[in-house]
């Protein structure tokens, strides 16, 4: 059974955004996030390696693969076909709404305003990412759209730590939060896996 955007951000606590910045950490990172229970992960284009990254790392039992930073109409397909099942944006644009659509490839755009959330709303949106999260005014901002949006779901992200996440999850209109904390890049440098392992332990136990 194919999984519905929002059932995918219902089964994450954490949705860790992740840089690969050398490929052959992809797989035993996927590994060690899902073995600590974060099976949702958010594989950047930040980085010249992300296409190849989301390829590996999908074939890793258990790992639920998204594309993140899409800015562009013609990266969709490409992130699809390496086996991304989402897609994740810092915001949303009409090329991006066209290319979701086209591709097939589910959407979950960044907002930062109430006119941005309305906006996105009405091409269809309900499921989005409040980025960034912390400067756009965190639990205050997500608690005060809640009132008059309430049909509206949030993966608040940026800025967010294992001491803040909780009182994001705590808001109604929360399924999940975006984090980078789960991914130090000195820990995978050093291959220390069973740390990344603990941290995700750590963020799984916070649902």
């Amino acid at each position: 059974m194919t999984m519905t955007l929002l059932d995918i951000m219902r089964s994450a606590s954490v949705i860790p955004v992740i840089a690969i910045d050398d490929p052959e950490h992809a797989v035993p990172l996927a590994q060690a996030l899902v073995a600590g229970g974060i099976r949702v992960l958010e594989v950047t284009l930040r980085t010249e390696h992300g296409l190849g990254a989301i390829r590996a790392m999908a074939q890793v039992p258990g790992a639920i693969v998204g594309v993140g930073t899409l800015t562009q109409g013609d990266e969709f397909a490409a992130a699809r076909d390496a086996g991304a099942v989402f897609g994740v944006s810092p915001g949303l644009t009409q090329a991006l709404i066209e290319a979701s659509r086209k591709s097939g490839l589910p959407l979950l755009p960044g907002v930062m305003t109430p006119s941005e959330v309305m906006a996105a709303r009405e091409a269809g949106f309900r499921q989005l990412k409040l980025f960034p999260a912390v400067p756009a005014g965190g639990v205050g901002m997500l608690n005060a759209i809640g009132g008059p949006l309430p049909d509206v779901t949030f993966c608040p992200t940026g800025g967010i730590s294992i001491e803040t996440a909780a009182q994001f999850l705590a808001c109604k209109n929360v399924a999940c939060v975006g984090g980078s904390w789960l991914t130090p890049k000195d820990a995978i440098r050093a291959g220390n896996w069973a740390h990344i392992t603990e941290l995700a332990r750590a963020a799984a136990a916070l649902r």
